[in-house]
């Protein structure tokens, strides 16, 4: 897109009403961009009103406000129902497969950017930015994603699937600071209350217990999925549970069953509705196969990479070897515990994404050492 030069850059800056997108708004109107704001309206829950006559959620009402008081132009966009059939069928959808989703890295990627860019066209904006806490590094040419530089705080984990398209037209200004630091930052603009604000560590989707969404969204759920049995490594019954959605890779709390010793949800079998248990060494593995599996194409594969299998955790120094289906096959440095189906594993060298995919079944193996 070409921008007018005699004019300020235009950037359309994702706001939830929250202290980061606050933030990077008043960061970007401080770097001296005309700063236009965007509000996706994707979901509501009961949650999200303050009063039963409200017609908007709150988080609209907070940045709708805050754009405002910092003289900003705003807009809304209702998304409501193309959420709900790609972004919540999926997430449902997989544990009705017995595996565990991410909807945040299916969401940014396929649905979240989406929208972003096509508003920014829209409205004539050159950029998007959002309030994540990651960077985006230039790397022969191109761009490519990066760790935040709090730790703590870093959401790489969650973007790994943005293209270089999309990363070439966006913006991460939280991406160099710390979030105490940008606390500081937005009270030092007289915004106490904003910087004070609560944070979810949920889904958006998902208020409280994803079992009870999942009941929620599915009324004959629990029907549906009754009568399974847990049962140990040799397929011995050892008591009935609840459904296999309603249960994780690695679970210990909430199984409600006396085993003698601390048991662990190990394997999920949604087509025969088991779940097995069994000790913490189980759940230790030093091999994985992921689907799905991109590598940026900026990047120049080497030998020491390390991959992160849940948000969480730790990346891990591994091998990665590429198999004729696209699949890849991992090899763990250490063993790494809780392998979990539908999980991401993001490939790192260094600070910088350089790939990732979607964790499989470790049953998938022996396709692969038969050969």
């Amino acid at each position: 897109m070409v921008v007018d030069m005699l004019q300020k850059e235009r950037i359309l800056v994702g706001m939830s009403g929250g202290v980061d997108s606050s933030a990077v708004c008043m960061l970007l109107q401080d770097e001296g961009y005309e700063v236009v704001g965007l509000t996706l309206r994707m979901w509501d829950t009961p949650n999200q009103f303050a009063s039963s006559s409200q017609q908007e959620p709150n988080h609209i009402l907070e940045a709708r406000e805050l754009a405002q008081k910092l003289g900003i132009e705003h807009h809304t966009l209702d998304i409501r129902q193309a959420f709900r059939n790609e972004v919540v069928q999926e997430f449902i959808d997989e544990y009705l497969r017995g595996r565990t989703p991410n909807p945040c890295v299916m969401c940014n990627r396929f649905f979240k950017w989406k929208y972003l860019l096509e508003e920014a066209d829209r409205l004539h904006c050159s950029r998007v930015a959002t309030g994540h806490y990651a960077r985006i590094v230039e790397c022969d040419g191109s761009v490519m994603l990066a760790c935040g530089v709090d730790k703590k705080k870093d959401q790489s984990y969650f973007l790994w699937r943005l293209t270089p398209e999309q990363l070439q037209r966006t913006l991460f200004p939280l991406g160099n600071r710390t979030k105490e630091e940008i606390k500081e930052y937005v009270r030092s603009k007289g915004f106490e209350q904003k910087a004070a604000k609560k944070e979810s560590m949920e889904a958006c989707f998902v208020p409280d217990d994803y079992r009870d969404f999942l009941r929620e969204m599915v009324p004959d759920l629990d029907s549906r999925v009754a009568g399974g049995y847990f049962v140990d490594a040799q397929g011995r019954k050892l008591g009935q549970h609840k459904g296999f959605p309603f249960y994780t890779i690695g679970q210990r709390k909430g199984l409600e069953i006396a085993l003698g010793h601390p048991a662990y949800v190990v394997r999920i079998n949604a087509a025969k509705n088991t779940i097995r248990l069994g000790v913490a060494e189980e759940l230790l593995q030093t091999t994985a196969v992921l689907s799905g599996v991109r590598f940026d194409p900026a990047y120049t594969p080497q030998s020491a990479l390390a991959v992160r299998i849940r948000y969480r955790s730790a990346a891990v120094e591994a091998t990665i070897e590429m198999q004729e289906d696209g699949n890849a096959i991992v090899q763990f440095a250490l063993p790494v515990s809780a392998l979990t189906p539908g999980q991401s594993a993001v490939i790192y060298d260094d600070d910088i994404v350089v790939g990732g995919g979607i964790i499989e079944d470790t049953k998938l193996l022996k396709k692969y050492l038969t050969k």
